[in-house]
């Protein structure tokens, strides 16, 4: 499988469990890898078959900026289906960054990782 990826899509979301974090939003960082067949749109040079990374980008920062959500598993599970909603994607690996996560000692960043296939 081919993989297409997309790193450090930025948007401004309203996630979290804590009133602030609902109210003020912060941002968050998504990057993602696209598991799919290219073979098809090299051959004959044809975008309509294969995904196009630049509407996948803009649905994705939809999903970050759209209904708030507590924990950021639930937005990666969001990210990930919308990205598999895309025919010829086969399977997404999600990673969402939080690098303003109310943490109390000093940290670069809290992610989560997941990976999602067709069944």
């Amino acid at each position: 499988m081919d993989r297409v990826a997309l790193r450090g899509l930025k948007a401004r979301g309203h996630h979290g469990v804590l009133p602030h974090e609902r109210e003020e939003g912060q941002d968050f960082v998504v990057d993602l890898v696209l598991g799919l067949d290219t073979r098809p749109a090299a051959a004959d040079d044809d975008l309509g078959k294969t995904v196009h990374y630049g509407v996948v980008a803009e649905e994705v920062v939809a999903v970050v900026r759209g209904e708030p959500v507590d924990l950021i598993e639930t937005l990666a599970e969001r990210i990930a289906d919308r990205c598999l909603k895309h025919d010829v994607v086969r399977e997404v690996e999600v990673v969402v960054h939080k690098p303003q996560a109310p943490i109390t000692v000093p940290f670069d960043d809290v992610t989560i990782t997941i990976t999602r296939s067709r069944v």
